[in-house]
């Protein structure tokens, strides 16, 4: 180790060191100076943003270090800025929703730290040993979250079922990697490719190795047909950890799929290929077809989650460079929407009780048409209605894969894009053309509603100026 390949890991030594030092202090935090906890959170996230952007790595250019274990590269910074971006966001959300439900602990604030450390280190990983450091650092932090309110006898269940069916995940993730590890003798993802470039290995070995891997990820991503967590974590996890691990590990994971499977086993694209095919159709599938019938809008995002996640996979299926740049721009903005709308959730609970159903949404133009119209962007946006952003994003990904020769697919996808725009638009049916069940008026901290404001509003500015993001997406895998 020298202090070259320390300034390469700064933003992850950075966030590990606040993290323990969070969990310190909070110690010595009385509940009634919570904030503070919180404004060191923030102030760690604004820090490791100006650290990664200083460092920010050239196009085409990338770095190994730590005997190839960690990479640095265009595609790991930016994806790690929108990290720091998205968990910005979900601590200001957070932060009202905790208060209501008596659970504003410091706890809150190191796991979610801890989460995103995971997420970095998958980010940059450059080996399978620093792949499943990352993946178990971001799933033993997300477990204990979802079973934050040790009061909540579903919160819970949720939290038993995420840890047993990731743990399950993690396992045969692990698996596979071993026999991916005994068909070519090594752990690093690039030495990796050389072998299976040359030819010399036990195919038969890998053919399993690979089909172990592709079932981990798609358990971790929540692919059907191994998506039956999803739905229920997302409905048992109080709102404001929903918000969050339907945002923040998503980036993870897509970095995981292109580390392990473009980086380390390129060589084996025909066969990863045919496996993503059938999880990306099953996926558009049943993640729309089966949201409709939900009454629980919390199972309802996620179930939509899943189709979106369909989506994702159709970019990277695609294997080219402008497949993973539709990827990573359709994850981003995903991440986004999703934060936006379970931030609206959020904003009407009221007093402990969570507005996760449908009929919550009630009249809400007529209690507020200001945050009635940020939701109706965020579910046009989701919906793929043209001008927002989550258009383009469908389009982004959907070109790729006509590209790639997956024209059925496509069709296929567009197909389930206009029956996964009924259940959006019937939110907006109950905001704009129903009356209110509950006129009381909807309260919530200027913190929370600016970044609401914000997050609303950027459906149709990123959809109007999608250029740069996409362009910053390309670059990402350019050279």
């Amino acid at each position: 180790m020298n202090i070259v390949e320390i300034q390469l890991a700064l933003p992850e030594i950075f966030i590990a060191v606040m993290a323990c030092v969070i969990l310190i202090a909070d110690l010595f935090i009385s509940d009634r100076r919570r904030g503070l906890t919180h404004l060191l959170a923030l102030i760690t996230l604004a820090f490791v943003t100006i650290i990664t952007l200083r460092m920010l790595w050239p196009v085409g250019a990338s770095e190994l270090a730590f005997y190839d274990t960690f990479v640095r590269d265009r595609f790991g910074d930016v994806l790690k800025l929108f990290s720091y971006l998205i968990l910005f966001a979900a601590f200001i959300y957070a932060k009202h929703f905790l208060r209501m439900a008596n659970l504003y602990r410091g706890e809150f604030y190191a796991l979610s730290l801890f989460a995103l450390l995971g997420v970095m280190i998958m980010i940059s990983a450059g080996s399978m040993l620093t792949v499943y450091l990352g993946l178990e650092l971001l799933a033993l932090s997300s477990y204990a979250l979802v079973a934050l309110n040790r009061d909540s006898a579903t919160g819970s269940e949720a939290g038993m079922k995420y840890f047993i069916l990731g743990s399950l995940a993690s396992g045969i993730l692990l698996f596979g990697m071993s026999l991916i590890y005994g068909a070519t003798g090594t752990l690093a993802l690039n030495e990796i490719s050389a072998s299976l470039a040359s030819g010399a290995d036990d195919q038969l070995l890998l053919s399993f190795g690979l089909a172990f891997i592709v079932v981990g990820i798609a358990f971790k991503f929540g692919a059907v047909p191994f998506h039956m967590w999803l739905p229920d974590v997302y409905q048992g996890a109080p709102a404001a950890i929903t918000l969050l691990i339907a945002s923040l590990p998503k980036l993870g994971y897509l970095a995981l799929i292109i580390r392990m499977l473009e980086d380390g086993m390129s060589g084996l694209h025909a066969d990863w290929q045919a496996m993503l095919v059938v999880l990306a159709a099953l996926s558009l599938i049943l993640g729309n077809v089966v949201a409709i019938a939900q009454s629980n809008i919390k199972r309802m995002l996620g179930y939509s989650t899943i189709s979106h996640v369909g989506f994702i996979l159709l970019g990277v299926l695609a294997g080219t460079a402008e497949g993973y740049a539709a990827a990573m721009f359709y994850t981003i903005v995903y991440a986004m929407m999703s934060a936006g709308t379970f931030a609206v959730m959020i904003l009407l609970s009221h007093d402990g009780i969570e507005a996760e159903n449908l009929e919550d949404f009630r009249g809400l133009a007529k209690r507020s048409p200001w945050f009635a119209l940020m939701m109706l962007m965020l579910m046009f946006s989701l919906a793929g209605i043209p001008v927002f952003v989550g258009f383009f994003a469908k389009w982004q990904v959907i070109a790729a894969a006509i590209g790639a020769g997956f024209t059925g697919l496509s069709v296929l996808a567009v197909i389930t894009a206009v029956i996964g725009a009924f259940y959006y638009l019937r939110v907006v049916k109950l905001m704009y053309f129903d009356e209110p069940e509950n006129t009381d008026a909807i309260e919530a901290p200027a913190d929370f509603k600016a970044m609401l404001s914000i997050n609303g509003l950027g459906m149709i500015l990123l959809g109007l100026f999608s250029g740069g993001l996409i362009s910053l997406c390309v670059s990402s895998f350019a050279g």
